[in-house]
């Protein structure tokens, strides 16, 4: 597999990820960009969400779980700088379509 195509298969794995992350956040009214938030939602904390949707918090929690397994196997293959600037480029994509949503500093 040459390295753009293996590079662009990362890539897709965890912009699915992450978008599924801030959807079912949205859905549950989990404030992830808040301080301490992802961790709660990681220990299976559900005060953490502001509403009553327990299969959202249930998808929300598996995918936080599953984007550390993609992250370390992407650290594996890509090496850990590509590896976070591709995170970084899919988070600054996802963030002006979920300002507000997810807790934390709003922008403007």
């Amino acid at each position: 597999m040459s390295e753009a195509i293996h590079g662009q298969f990362w890539n897709d794995q965890l912009e699915t990820l992450i978008t599924e992350i801030a959807r079912q956040a949205t859905v549950a009214h989990v404030p992830l960009a808040s301080p301490g938030v992802v961790e709660a939602v990681l220990r299976n904390d559900e005060a953490t969400c502001g509403s009553t949707n327990p299969v959202a918090f249930r998808k929300l929690r598996e995918a936080l779980m599953m984007v550390f397994v993609v992250q370390k196997k992407a650290y594996d293959q890509l090496g850990p700088l590509e590896t976070e600037a591709m995170i970084e480029e899919i988070r600054s994509a996802l963030v002006p379509r979920f300002t507000g949503k997810l807790g934390g500093p709003t922008s403007g």
